[in-house]
């Protein structure tokens, strides 16, 4: 973990990016590093990225630094940081059914350093889709919110979701039967995977911090008056399961037939849609949603 005196020293204000600066800030665990990058119009909201699973502020393939550079670029102030205990930031990370606290304190920073924003977006990938789901209604200052690929993981939806889905691309994929006619299938080990996901899957029993997760996004969302976008990657299992998990639960059909809730897919993409193609789209359809103020 680097020093606050080296992440501010080394900063690059000589770049082409030279608008944005470091910011550090505390949380109740301790010091937090976050990136201001102011846009390049006077709107009224800004734009808060949290981070999914335990990575930093940067993001796989540099996602969630090109996303919030792309959105300064289009007039939008973002801001994006580390939790505590990843990246820059100091302290225990805290699991991200608790990192909510951790967001609002960014909330204040980000409101504190550019002034004549009145309220943010929330935008989340994976688990921080999910914690921004079941608290969002209970930080006015939260107007809208962004979901891509959010998690509701339990045993029991991962099983179906894997049966639905997995087993069948398996058997359509031409590794699977090269693997098959060379001898290097090895049937009882996937037979046994199969047979116990299956048993799981009819079980109908839910388990895991998925099953009670999923009821406090849907109650959370179900709150939120404001804009709500939800992205779903079609190669994605979280996004699949998410899909499993709504399309058998009356609360989350409730909340997807709220007028103000979109729901946009983006087919054959994977969870952290990698490809230039794949980002260009998540980052079109945030900026629509952020500029119409």
């Amino acid at each position: 973990m680097l020093s606050f005196e080296k992440v501010l020293s080394s900063w690059p204000m000589d770049s082409a990016q030279s608008q944005e600066f470091p910011v550090v800030f505390d949380l109740a665990e301790g010091k937090a590093v976050g990136i201001v990058h102011p846009g390049t119009a006077a709107r009224q909201e800004g734009v808060v990225i949290a981070v999914g699973g335990p990575q930093y502020r940067v993001g796989s393939h540099r996602q969630f630094l090109l996303l919030a550079r792309f959105l300064a670029s289009r007039g939008t102030d973002v801001f994006r940081f580390d939790y505590s205990g990843m990246g820059d930031s100091e302290g225990p990370h805290v699991g991200f059914t608790n990192t909510f606290p951790q967001i609002r304190r960014a909330i204040d920073e980000f409101l504190a350093r550019r002034p004549g924003l009145q309220g943010v977006t929330a935008w989340g990938l994976c688990d921080a889709a999910s914690t921004i789901a079941a608290h969002c209604a209970t930080d006015p200052r939260i107007k809208r919110v962004v979901l891509v690929n959010p998690w509701v993981r339990s045993d029991t939806s991962l099983a179906r979701t894997r049966v639905k889905h997995y087993y069948l691309r398996r058997l359509l994929d031409k590794e699977f039967w090269q693997k098959v006619f060379s001898g290097k299938f090895r049937p009882g080990r996937s037979f046994k995977s199969l047979a116990g996901n299956v048993r799981l899957a009819a079980s109908g029993e839910s388990s895991g911090a998925g099953a009670s997760l999923s009821d406090e996004m849907a109650a959370g969302l179900q709150q939120f008056e404001g804009e709500v976008l939800i992205v779903l990657c079609g190669a994605d299992v979280t996004a699949l399961e998410f899909e499993e998990v709504a399309s058998g639960s009356p609360a989350w059909s409730a909340v997807l037939d709220k007028p103000n809730v979109t729901v946009r897919r983006l087919d054959n993409a994977n969870h952290t849609f990698s490809r230039e193609s794949w980002r260009r789209a998540v980052f079109e359809w945030t900026a629509h949603l952020v500029e119409v103020q």
